[in-house]
């Protein structure tokens, strides 16, 4: 029998059948993943308060672009590029003559993430892009030659829709996918890895601290004795479930597991340790009179930024800070449901 020739043409594979209008695996989803060959299906979703797939919907614009007050020819940080959305808007502000330096640590969507932002004819010299954990913000600002600082710097904390939606990435236990929730999946533990070395006592920490769960020694006791059968999300979510008290309703049991993935992806991540780094290196990233916003999304980062921007107004770090945190309309909420728990705080260097 004669060898395939490897040059032959092959023959056309039609790509699976879309499944109706609301299919529910995400790579079944693939005009929500394709918005520039399907708009109406991604207005459709976005119309009924959903986040397409594959998409983040940007979270307080308009309030973000306000207490920054980005003007033309300033130079910017964006310390989480995610989908673009914020450096996208950003850009525009900062004009042709302002430069933006764009930061994310997921080497799966910044390149994604820079080639639209490209595409819309944003040049290398216009947008810098790096792949790099936001705690290194001092040494990238060293590293593009902008030791003197910069007049804008917005981080959004949150995890992207992205990350969320796909059940690859071990963020959500609405689908099964590898326990993994690491924002890069080519560094470090994965949630599986971590759970299967730490101790019970440190797990219990880690719940209590990272996300508030007031169950956490019954979790973390359950955790324990599930080693080695808990490698995906839904294996987390039984598990979790099944150690709460049987008085708990649906929507309390739901938002334990909740509680207990945040907790485990702060872990994974060090989030915590990240944001503090950060915190510290702000007001030095900013030049005379520079501006400050970031977006959190529960209340161990929340209350975080608001110590540290508090300490840096005693200590004259900081002229102004926020007196309270800005919180999403009525609207947004609406359209987007996703924005239901960020806040948004601000400070003004000196």
């Amino acid at each position: 029998m004669s060898e395939a020739d490897p040059n032959a043409p092959q023959p056309h594979r039609r790509r699976p059948r879309y499944r109706g209008t609301h299919p529910r695996r995400f790579e079944e989803k693939y005009k929500e993943l394709d918005p520039d060959r399907f708009p109406e299906l991604v207005a459709h979703v976005r119309s009924r308060g959903q986040t397409p797939a594959g998409q983040h919907v940007p979270i307080l614009v308009e309030e973000v672009l306000e207490v920054l007050h980005p003007a033309p020819g300033e130079r910017g940080v964006d310390c989480t590029f995610g989908f673009g959305g914020h450096s996208e808007r950003l850009l525009r502000a900062l004009g042709p003559t302002g430069q933006l330096l764009s930061l994310d640590v997921d080497p799966l969507q910044l390149p994604r993430t820079e080639a639209r932002l490209r595409a819309l004819g944003y040049g290398e010299t216009t947008l810098l892009v790096r792949r790099t954990n936001f705690a290194a913000l001092g040494a990238v600002l060293h590293e593009v030659g902008w030791s003197d600082g910069v007049d804008v710097l917005f981080a959004d904390l949150g995890v992207s829709s992205m990350q969320i939606d796909d059940p690859a990435r071990g963020f959500t236990f609405k689908q099964d996918g590898p326990l993994d929730m690491r924002m890069n999946p080519q560094r470090g533990l994965s949630a599986a890895q971590w759970l299967e070395r730490a101790d019970e006592a440190r797990i219990a920490v880690v719940l209590a601290e990272n996300s508030d769960e007031p169950h956490a020694e019954r979790i973390a006791r359950a955790l324990c004795a599930a080693r080695g059968r808990v490698q995906t999300t839904l294996q987390l979510a039984e598990c979790i479930r099944a150690a709460l008290p049987p008085r708990l309703d649906e929507e309390e049991v739901d938002r334990n597991v909740r509680r207990v993935f945040q907790a485990l992806r702060v872990e994974v991540n060090d989030e915590f340790g990240v944001l503090d780094a950060l915190l510290r290196q702000i007001p030095s990233a900013l030049r005379s009179g520079g501006r400050v916003a970031l977006l959190t999304f529960h209340s161990g980062e929340d209350r975080r930024v608001k110590k540290a921007f508090e300490r840096g107004l005693a200590d004259g770090a900081y002229a102004e800070v926020s007196d309270e945190v800005v919180r999403p309309s009525p609207e947004e909420r609406r359209e987007n449901p996703r924005s239901a728990p960020a806040k948004l705080r601000w400070a003004r260097r000196a």
